[in-house]
């Protein structure tokens, strides 16, 4: 077994530096104190490294490879960012390579540096939760890989960035089911990772909140995007001795879990329980009653980020551009007929 490939992890570590700093050292970029830059450089003789930022300049040509690297576990959302970015790919003559990195794993920025050492790429498109990930970005900064973020919360001028705003999703829903007269609610929200998923919580809070509603009104569960949570979510919440009336699941997969548990105990949706999701995945019509959710523009949004990525120009600004959502209503929400018999 041959060993194992010096990353420029390895060099920070072994200098006592960021990757930030040896990216810098490697690429002889001013204002780098001469004691740092003698470390960086000693690190980088006794490790033997061979930087991929170097090995790119002398190539002097594109690989015409870019990737889109993912850790989302909804199948809808991989397959739209995929099918936006792989469409520019193909009008522009470049590759796409989909990668997951999962960042569940301890081990996930291992992982990623030895991919990222693997394969040459003309640029990375990020997408949530990924795409607010200091450590993902400290290595393709330190590698002198471009890339796009889609929809990020924290650092957004850090690169170019596409939005789409999850927290005005989730309060047109909250208003949207209050209109009909509930006043009990379900939220199952998203993993504590994803950022998006704070946000479409404290969107639905907020909103509540500003409309008088107190934090005894909402019920929180934890779920993870996933089907089955939305199930155990479901059931929880519908087994309580005063349920919810109304439920707000932070994707449709859990949204249409939470319709199954109804139909299990019995209970009719939507003429005793409203449910809501968000993204307008295929699963929202695929089911009776079809879903009421918000839909986001996913492959529009990843198209736009491999075009920017294609695009690119080194001392361009950074690039902001912000797509709209929008409530679908369908048949899964209802009058609260509480309130009214």
């Amino acid at each position: 077994m041959g060993e194992a490939r010096v990353t420029i992890v390895d060099v920070a570590r072994r200098a006592g530096v960021s990757i930030k700093t040896v990216s810098r050292v490697i690429n002889r970029e001013p204002h780098v104190r001469p004691p740092l830059r003698e470390k960086v450089e000693l690190a980088i003789s006794k490790l033997g490294y061979v930087p991929n930022s170097a090995a790119r300049a002398l190539s002097g040509s594109r690989s015409f490879v870019v990737a889109a690297l993912f850790s989302n576990p909804s199948l809808h959302y991989i397959a739209e960012l995929q099918k936006g970015a792989l469409r520019i790919c193909r009008e522009r003559g470049y590759h796409l390579v989909i990668e997951q990195v999962d960042d569940s794993d301890p081990a996930y920025l291992d992982y990623l540096d030895r991919f990222l050492q693997g394969v040459r790429l003309d640029g990375v498109i990020l997408s949530p939760p990924l795409t607010d990930d200091a450590g993902v970005m400290e290595r393709l900064d330190g590698m002198g890989i471009p890339y796009v973020r889609i929809a990020p919360l924290s650092d957004v001028d850090r690169s170019h960035a596409l939005f789409s705003d999850d927290r005005s999703g989730a309060a047109l829903l909250a208003r949207h089911l209050a209109s009909l007269g509930h006043r009990r609610f379900g939220l199952v929200t998203g993993p504590d990772t994803h950022l998006a998923s704070y946000e479409r919580r404290q969107g639905f809070l907020d909103e509540l909140a500003v409309a008088g509603f107190g934090k005894d009104a909402v019920e929180v569960i934890q779920g993870d995007y996933s089907y089955d949570s939305g199930m155990a979510a479901g059931i929880e919440l519908l087994a309580k001795r005063a349920p919810v009336t109304a439920v707000f699941s932070c994707n449709d997969d859990m949204a249409s879990a939470v319709i199954a548990a109804a139909t299990r105990l019995g209970v009719k949706v939507p003429d005793e329980l409203s449910v809501v999701g968000f993204d307008d995945s295929p699963v929202a019509t695929q089911i009776w009653p079809p879903i009421t959710t918000i839909r986001q523009p996913i492959a529009d949004m990843s198209a736009e980020a491999a075009r920017l990525l294609i695009d690119r120009v080194e001392a361009r600004p950074c690039v902001s551009l912000r797509f709209e959502i929008s409530l679908v209503d369908r048949k899964s929400t209802g009058i609260n007929k509480a309130l009214v018999r």
